[in-house]
């Protein structure tokens, strides 16, 4: 007789602990031999609901290049974990941290991304690094390209809109893997891949004053050479350390049709497959069919070598990782728009929102969590899900954020019970256990951390880093498995 049995808690291995980018927290942008990064050419917004990396052009970059400041460029200084990396990675091993996912900065190995030889002094940085997680048995899950690109290969080439990026990058891919052999067991390729379509911060190529046509063209090309990429660097690690694993990297946008009505449902199945088209190519190795249509309607016209289809099906991800914050609802006829990260859609009522308007709902990660592992069949990694908000200490000198603790508790509650669902879940990265440059805003004031970093958005401040009440929180959570979350 077959006897129902189901997981109730999470598994013994499971990889709890934090991620960041090196972007938005290293700083030390003109030491050690490092290269300005594509990060490091958007200017700090005046609007906290308007991303700027949208703004970048020629010209601006020319401005940024020409500017030897921070004052403009927040993701220059980060929060300093260059000088300060021993003591943010010990605060993590006191919470208790199974993983740290952070980013190797291409232009801190090979600062103009054209060179033949890495850049020494950065390849020993990340030694650093390395060594300082092993003396506290934290795993390193380290994405390899994270919103950074060298701005020189903008500059020189347009970015992935080159199909010349494809080998640059397999450069600093071989170098790093064949250094942190046997060291780094799990990786990632492209952070939130599928925001390439939103331009240049993900794909290094210009694109902001072109019809919305030569943009989808520009950007869809950039995509493919970076599918290709992927690829060849997962050929790579196995080759060179057979016993690690790497993965993808998606910004899941999770859609609700706005109500019952076929055209509504419809629309939001086609919003959910233009978000799971990337996973569908680097998991499963080919492009799917409804992806025809589309590019057709768009008059997108891919350049393919003639090896390429056959690179993308013999070398796919071994797991799925993807960031997670918000929802959205789609509608036939679109009506009030939100925004969040890198997502828009219809306003859910049933929702409520963070200070900067992302919709917060921890029930939707079970819903997705629960459809990627249907889809896919592939171990699944939460990378990164976390709230970002107004932190301030207060007259005892700390931070009191019960409502971080509490956004992160029903998120992993969900998470639990997708495990009991079936769902093959590797690990958690909250995004970001210590404060850090916010992606979309450069704002210092939009913290995520367990870790207050004393800086303002003019980055006035002493650095400081002091623990919040989610610090103790989470460090219980850990040493109980998922177990207690009170």
């Amino acid at each position: 007789m077959y006897k129902s049995t189901y997981p109730k808690q999470f598994p013994a291995n499971f990889l709890w602990g934090g991620a960041t980018a090196a972007n938005q927290v290293e700083g030390a942008w003109n030491i050690d031999g490092k290269g300005l990064t594509t990060a490091e050419v958007v200017q700090k917004t005046t609007d906290r609901k308007h991303m700027s990396m949208g703004d970048v052009t020629s010209e601006s970059i020319k401005i940024a290049m020409a500017d030897t400041t921070d004052a403009m460029y927040p993701k220059r200084r980060g929060v300093d974990f260059y000088h300060h990396y021993k003591e943010d990675i010990k605060l993590f091993a006191e919470m208790g941290f199974k993983v740290y996912r952070f980013s190797m900065a291409w232009a801190r190995i090979f600062p103009k991304g054209t060179e033949t030889e890495p850049n020494e002094a950065g390849l020993a940085f990340y030694d650093r690094v390395l060594a300082e997680l092993k003396k506290y048995n934290i795993e390193p899950l380290v994405t390899l390209s994270h919103y950074e690109m060298p701005i020189n290969l903008t500059v020189e080439q347009n970015g992935w809109a080159s199909r010349q990026t494809i080998a640059a990058f397999n450069r600093f891919t071989e170098t790093v893997f064949k250094r942190y052999h046997g060291q780094v067991h799990y990786w990632l390729t492209f952070n939130e891949i599928n925001t390439g379509t939103w331009g240049f911060h993900e794909t290094g190529a210009i694109d902001k004053d072109l019809s919305q046509t030569e943009q989808l063209q520009i950007r869809y090309q950039a995509l493919h050479h970076q599918f290709v990429a992927s690829a060849i660097a997962t050929k790579q690690l196995h080759e060179i350390d057979p016993n690690a694993k790497i993965g993808s990297m998606l910004a899941r946008m999770q859609t609700y049709p706005a109500t019952p009505n076929p055209v509504d449902v419809q629309a939001a199945q086609l919003e959910d497959q233009k978000n799971l088209f990337f996973t569908d190519v680097q998991a499963r190795g080919e492009y799917p069919e409804y992806m025809n249509r589309y590019f057709a309607e768009n008059d997108i016209q891919l350049e393919m070598a003639p090896d390429d289809q056959a690179i993308l099906a013999k070398y796919p991800v071994d797991f799925i990782s993807f960031s997670y914050y918000m929802t959205t609802v789609t509608a036939a006829d679109e009506g009030e728009q939100v925004n969040g990260n890198m997502a828009t859609g219809g306003r859910n009522p049933y929702l409520e929102a963070s200070d900067w308007g992302w919709q917060i709902d921890p029930v939707g990660l079970r819903v997705t969590l629960n459809e990627m592992w249907d889809r896919y069949r592939k171990p699944l990694f939460i990378v990164e899900n976390g709230l970002g908000a107004v932190d301030e200490l207060a007259a005892d000198g700390h931070v009191h954020d019960d409502y971080r603790i509490d956004y992160l508790r029903k998120h992993i509650i969900q998470m639990r019970e997708a495990i009991s669902d079936g769902v093959e879940l590797m690990g958690y990265t909250m995004w970001g256990p210590i404060d850090l440059i916010s992606f979309s805003t450069s704002e210092m004031s939009k913290r995520y951390g367990f870790i207050y970093v004393d800086q303002d958005d003019a980055g006035q401040g002493s650095l400081k880093r002091i623990k919040k009440d989610s610090f103790a929180w989470y460090q219980k959570v850990i040493a109980s498995n998922g177990d207690d979350l009170a």
